[in-house]
């Protein structure tokens, strides 16, 4: 590309959305005196579960948190198996050892990333007992077919909707309507930030009940205003919990992300049709198949390099990003290749094929709500760039 030229300052991968509304919140949050859990983190939950049609919603300082408790309110235990792919963050997996639970690993469909609900089928066991599906990048998995699977071995099935803020199955949001758990990501680099933090949704009143004692050190539910005007000093301890729950800081982010997910999704939207619009033009690079069903969140832009089209793999192909000055990343390096799972369970190379082939293709370009439009071209011109050199 002759007359591309390079940029002066770095172009991060993802920072958040903050505008004055948050910082106003955030400081009315500290004046107020409430700092750790308190009407702010009740005000959130309320709104997000309204915001994705569930019954209750159980806010946590992490997704990690709502993904671990989830299983321990089910009471997903000591050498239960559960079912989950291997493309996804550690988190997703290191739970489930959390509750002394066997990780068991099945392949990913080619072109979505999502598990196989084939494969799932093919995995079960007497000693199964839950399904954690991924809704990779913020596209829906097959929950028909999953839930269809669960209901007919008595499954529980605990959704990692890390990615899923706005993501929607048959129309609805991820979190609607569901009778096990899903649970939410707020990290600085998601759709909705509030820094650290999660949110644990479900239509089951006992398990949602379980998960409010078991996130704070597993004291009687309403024990987080025993400080407060009507509030009683008294509370028992139900159950070994743990320190997860959120905090109102957290929540006063939250509540403010929340109100602008219309016109922050917007931009977002702005910003994958124009890449859509130019990579779908390169054979060279490949954009995730997004199946009917699915409305994607966008909370990755994942593209994928055509195997054979270049004369560069996707590690060079990341350095030359750099190289022309803008971040990418890659999600995710399979957790099976990862060295606690090679050494303790004896996974290796080749387990997974097509977990592995999507992983050596994939690239995450930036993405997020304060991107400016002329940036977004930039990463495209800068995505030719190196396409025009390396084309083989």
């Amino acid at each position: 590309m002759p007359n591309f030229t390079l940029r002066q300052d770095f172009l991060p991968f993802c920072p958040p959305d903050i505008s004055q509304q948050e910082l106003d919140e955030i400081a009315d949050a500290v004046r107020s005196g409430w700092w750790a859990k308190g009407p702010r983190t009740i005000a959130f939950e309320k709104a997000f579960a309204e915001y994705v049609g569930a019954k209750h919603a159980v806010g946590m300082n992490s997704c990690t948190a709502a993904l671990h408790v989830a299983l321990v309110a089910a009471g997903i235990g000591e050498g239960d198996e559960v079912i989950t792919t291997p493309y996804t963050f550690c988190a997703s997996v290191n739970t489930i050892l959390h509750v002394g639970a066997i990780p068991v690993f099945v392949d990913v469909e080619p072109d979505t990333a999502c598990i196989d609900v084939a494969a799932i089928a093919g995995a079960i066991t007497p000693r199964t007992k839950a399904i954690v599906p991924i809704h990779y990048s913020g596209m829906a998995c097959d929950l028909d077919r999953i839930y269809g699977l669960a209901d007919q071995h008595g499954l529980f099935v605990s959704e990692d909707a890390a990615h899923a803020v706005e993501t929607q199955y048959k129309g609805k949001p991820i979190g609607h309507g569901v009778p096990g758990a899903a649970s939410f990501s707020f990290y600085a680099t998601k759709n909705l930030a509030t820094g650290e933090g999660g949110m644990l949704v479900t239509d089951n009143e006992a398990l949602a009940t379980r998960a409010r004692v078991l996130c704070s050190h597993g004291m009687s539910a309403n024990a987080w205003n025993r400080y407060g005007k009507g509030g009683s000093w008294w509370y028992d301890v139900e159950a070994p919990g743990f320190k997860y729950n959120m905090f109102d800081i957290q929540a006063a982010l939250g509540l403010v992300q929340l109100k602008r997910m219309p016109d922050m999704q917007a931009r977002r939207m702005q910003v994958v049709a124009l890449y859509d619009a130019a990579f779908s033009a390169m054979p060279e690079v490949r954009l995730q198949h997004n199946p009917a069903y699915s409305g994607h969140s966008k909370h990755l832009y994942v593209l994928r390099l055509t195997p054979g089209a270049l004369r560069i793999g996707r590690d060079q192909f990341i350095q030359e990003m750099a190289e022309r000055n803008v971040a990418t990343s890659v999600h995710f390096i399979p957790v099976h290749l990862m060295s606690y799972y090679r050494q303790h369970f004896g996974y290796k190379e080749g387990d997974f094929p097509r977990t592995e082939a999507f992983f050596s293709q994939e690239i995450s370009l930036p993405l997020y709500s304060a991107l400016a439009l002329e940036d977004a071209q930039y990463v495209i011109d800068a995505v030719r760039d190196i396409v025009e050199k390396h084309r083989a």
